[in-house]
């Protein structure tokens, strides 16, 4: 048997059939709480699994995980085990991932400027767009993330670092239209950089250097903003419309600002803030972030928050990098979350 009592920020399960006891470190407030699970995934030894620059959840709660190490996507199941890898030697620069309504999953490559399209193994598909001009309006530029509509199944793009459009695809590949340019307005964008859509066809936006979510419909007129979150770098939405918003760290010279960034920030399908995970320091420590760039969210309500501090932090980690590898161990670059 199993008890379990709260102090603080902190659970403490104790188990009377060991007469042992483990705190776990608790995360959020009101109905939005969060317990982290420490070592997770259950990987095996010597498989390495680098950056997660995003992840997705398939029909059957496969966590498809988009990586900037050895392995480009790894598949885990929601216990953390290894199920698949594929996509060797594919990509120039891993970035986003999204899902199709069919499961297939789509793969930004900011490097070589297109979108592949992969079977749940890891078989090609498509590719969409070629190579365009900085701020070209064309795609794409160094395109960041992609949604698929719930609704039609038409792809949509943030093209994301070079050129500061949305574009909009058939499900066959063809493209449609596009919107957006760069600047600080409403409808203006600097680095658009991960998108989802909620099951009425509302785009929510990314747009990270504005410090702000875009709302707008599938034709692109705006419907919201919302403003306050550092750096918005990944989105995920909730069975319930709920948003939560990774938000990436501070540059290297303000790192130690408390409070900016490196946390999961959650709103209501209005907009409301209700809840921020996250400590304010940054770190490797249960309850701290590094560099959150993505973000999954299962049919449970469990958070994936996916994390790039070895390419985000640069030369600030070396020293901790050093440090795990002598102990045997790597930096965490993915933490699950799960809804208490």
């Amino acid at each position: 048997m199993k008890l379990t009592w709260e102090r603080g920020s902190f659970r403490i399960v104790f188990n009377e059939e060991t007469g042992k006891g483990d705190m776990v470190k608790l995360l959020g407030e009101g109905d939005f709480r969060y317990q982290v699970v420490e070592d997770w995934p259950k990987l095996p030894l010597g498989f390495v699994l680098g950056d997660v620059a995003g992840a997705v959840l398939d029909s059957r709660q496969r966590l498809f995980c988009y990586t900037r190490g050895p392995n480009p996507v790894v598949v885990l199941s929601r216990e953390g085990k290894l199920l698949d890898s594929w996509g060797h030697g594919v990509f120039g620069g891993t970035h986003g991932i999204g899902i199709g309504i069919d499961d297939t999953i789509f793969c930004t490559d900011v490097r070589n400027h297109v979108i592949h399209q992969f079977t749940p193994e890891g078989e090609l598909i498509r590719t969409l767009g070629s190579p365009a001009g900085r701020f070209s309006g064309l795609p794409f530029n160094k395109p960041s993330h992609l949604a698929v509509s719930p609704t039609s199944g038409d792809v949509f793009v943030t093209d994301g670092y070079g050129n500061s459009r949305v574009h909009r695809f058939s499900p066959e590949g063809e493209f449609i239209e596009s919107w957006g340019s760069v600047g600080t307005g409403v409808g203006e964008f600097v680095i658009p950089h991960n998108i989802v859509i909620d099951k009425d066809d509302f785009l929510y936006i990314a747009d990270r250097e504005n410090h702000r979510i875009q709302i707008f419909d599938a034709k692109g007129k705006h419907q919201a903003t919302w403003p306050g979150v550092w750096r918005a770098a990944g989105l995920a939405l909730g069975s319930d419309g709920t948003v939560y918003v990774a938000e990436m760290p501070p540059p290297v010279y303000i790192l130690d600002a408390p409070g900016l960034g490196h946390a999961v920030s959650v709103f209501t399908k209005n907009g409301r803030l209700v809840a921020r995970l996250g400590e304010e320091t940054i770190g490797e420590n249960a309850g701290e972030f590094s560099a959150p760039h993505g973000i999954a969210v299962d049919a449970d309500g469990s958070l994936y928050v996916c994390e790039m501090p070895n390419f985000n932090m640069g030369s600030v980690w070396i020293e901790e990098a050093n440090r795990l590898h002598k102990e045997g161990s790597t930096i965490r670059t993915i933490v699950k979350l799960i809804r208490i």
